[in-house]
């Protein structure tokens, strides 16, 4: 993931925001000037922009769509054009998790066209839609056909959320070489939650990317506080 700027896309569920969030938290740490744009302007749900403070509180300037973010309306912040003017800045693009949503890439395809840049795919084994080669072939060609772009590389990023086990993440890598195979991509890393590290270790050809768990629903933020002030008690 060397290139000026990466675009995460993937399959709703498949962790890409938490993906993209983890990936421009990395780069600021590494001391790269960054940007994460918010370019999902489909869905209002567990977006990127909601980790606003965590990410500027580390360096990376935010860029969300019209409003704030705060309503589902089907507008671009003229902002993220400087992602593509600025050549200082390393850029995570956080597009839409479906091929409609993908189609907002599409729109930059003049300034892509001179760019050098990963699109990757996040692919999660556990959602539906994606656990196979065939249906995330699928999935994977109707986000290229709909943003004009070829996919670079693949992510895996099984999980199941706070469920997820070691042998899940394996499940995943083993869905994720097949599509590799499959299509001639490279797979990019793995993405593997900190506490996996040790157990993971030296049994995938790729590599592992550390990540923490930012994107939580509300019920799994409340459990966390309730566990809390019961261990306090």
């Amino acid at each position: 993931m060397n290139k000026r700027i990466q675009i995460i896309t993937g399959h709703y569920g498949s962790g890409k925001t938490e993906f993209a969030v983890n990936l421009a938290l990395h780069l600021a740490r590494q001391g790269e000037e960054t940007a994460l744009a918010d370019l999902d302007i489909v869905n209002p749900y567990f977006r990127s922009y909601e980790q606003a403070d965590r990410l500027e509180a580390a360096g990376v300037r935010v860029i969300v769509t019209s409003c704030g973010g705060a309503a589902d309306i089907p507008a671009l912040n003229p902002a993220v054009l400087s992602i593509f003017e600025d050549r200082s800045l390393r850029g995570v693009l956080d597009i839409g998790g479906d091929p409609i949503g993908a189609r907002v890439l599409a729109r930059f395809a003049p300034k892509l066209a001179t760019e050098d840049f990963d699109l990757l795919f996040v692919l999660n084994a556990n959602r539906p839609e994606t656990n196979t080669v065939d249906r995330a072939l699928d999935y994977l060609q109707g986000i290229e056909a709909e943003c004009r772009q070829r996919v670079t590389g693949i992510v895996n990023n099984t999980h199941l959320c706070s469920q997820t086990t070691p042998e899940e993440i394996l499940k995943g890598a083993a869905l994720a070489s097949a599509l590799s195979e499959r299509t001639g991509l490279p797979i990019v890393c793995h993405g593997v939650h900190r506490r996996f590290l040790p157990q993971l270790e030296g049994s995938l050809a790729e590599p592992l990317f550390p990540m923490e768990l930012y994107m939580k629903k509300p019920w799994e933020i409340n459990r966390e506080e309730e566990e809390f002030i019961w261990q306090e008690s």
